[in-house]
């Protein structure tokens, strides 16, 4: 046993319950087990042969080097054109940090803005890494309950009572993991009706499902519903999810130059660059063809049309439709008091591992007690194949 002491820090966060959840499943399907993961966040569908291909060219041509800390030139640039050409926002390169993931931009602006015992809004349910990385961070996580009765959306009202002298950040993420609803400009713009009462509150908005999404409106964030928040938003994308590059891990963020500046700092002190061949491939993601994105977007409203409604058919289950990304979130509650010896969704989800050779997520991880996640990032053979599964032993 090691007497090493570990840091509070560190002792106070936990591990990503997504990220076990999908390794569990890999390892009982390597020991025999007819697992079917419906844990991980990733599309289903391969990296588009153009990306791959400039990936290819960067290697050739020796693009093998260190590149600047907040990433390469081409890319700040290719980053600034997608925010004017596809949200007319407009940014210059120097309110652009390229980071290994959006994930990394995300934690390099807590850094840069939080200091100890500063408060994070955080709408539960959550993406499972916002509450641990704000405690990283030295942050305070509020987390405001938005269940399925309100749509999984935070209300002004509830906003405006929670924000404090100590409010130094507000969590948005639309389309959402991990419910898939997205916010509308009009419930945007009354959230923004109550951030410019509080000057010193700072917006991160998660728009990693931009792409990923069938509502019917235009994509839609903070500071195109409320343009006079801009200066004190940070955008958070990446070409993860929309060109299935999760493993390429290309993330960026824009905002004030004083922030990025800090940001940079923290990067060039923690990572250094990204992955410069990731920097090549990413470039011609965004200035390159879109068509694969349609394609994949339709696949995704299928399997999603097909969950959602498999899921409403099983007795105790409650699943409200997404508007996007790729995930279903129903409540489970009356199905867990139904059931004996299941007390929680943490019970529920070995219960359906163990019976239903189905893998999933607690809601809990979400901040959501008593649902559970299921990503449809697979195939409709083996969601309509766990569904079954489901059915039965339910």
């Amino acid at each position: 046993m090691s007497s090493t002491a570990l840091s509070d820090r560190v002792n106070s966060i936990k591990p990503s319950a997504t990220i076990a959840v999908s390794t569990l499943a890999r390892e009982l399907r390597a020991a025999g087990r007819d697992v079917i993961g419906l844990g991980a966040g990733e599309p289903d569908f391969d990296t588009p042969d153009n990306i791959k291909q400039a990936a290819f060219e960067a290697i050739s041509n020796g693009m093998t080097k260190y590149t600047p800390a907040d990433g390469t030139a081409e890319l700040k640039q290719a980053v600034v054109d997608k925010f004017e050409r596809e949200n007319q926002l407009t940014y210059t390169p120097a309110n652009i940090v390229v980071s290994t993931g959006a994930k990394q931009s995300i934690i390099n602006s807590m850094t840069a803005l939080l200091n100890n015992g500063d408060e994070v809004i955080i709408v539960a349910p959550y993406w499972v890494s916002y509450t641990d990385m704000t405690v990283l961070s030295g942050g305070n996580p509020v987390v405001l309950e938005a269940d399925i009765k309100q749509g999984f959306k935070l209300q002004p009202e509830q906003l405006r009572e929670a924000i404090t002298k100590r409010t130094k950040l507000l969590m948005l993420n639309s389309p959402s993991n991990p419910t898939g609803v997205a916010y509308s400009r009009q419930e945007l713009e009354q959230l923004a009706q109550v951030l410019l009462e509080h000057p010193q509150v700072h917006i991160l908005t998660d728009d990693i499902y931009e792409h990923i999404q069938w509502s019917g409106s235009p994509f839609c964030n903070i500071v195109n519903a409320c343009p006079e928040l801009k200066e004190r938003t940070i955008v958070v994308n990446g070409v993860s999810k929309a060109y299935a590059m999760t493993g390429w891990r290309i993330g960026f963020a824009a905002s004030n130059e004083t922030l990025t500046a800090a940001m940079r700092k923290i990067q060039s002190q923690t990572t250094s660059n990204p992955n410069s061949i990731a920097q090549a491939a990413a470039v011609e993601a965004l200035n390159g063809p879109q068509d694969a994105i349609k394609v994949m977007v339709e696949h995704f409203k299928q399997r999603h049309d097909f969950i959602v409604s498999a899921l409403n058919e099983i007795d105790g289950m409650n699943c409200l439709a997404g508007d996007g990304a790729f995930y279903a979130f129903p409540d489970c509650r009356e199905l867990i008091g139904n059931l004996d010896d299941v007390d929680s969704d943490v019970v529920l989800s070995q219960h359906i591992l163990n019976e239903a050779e189905v893998a999933v997520v607690p809601g809990s991880a979400f901040g959501g007690n008593g649902y559970i996640r299921l990503s449809f990032a697979t195939s409709m053979g083996n969601l309509e194949e766990a569904m079954r599964r489901l059915q039965r032993i339910f």
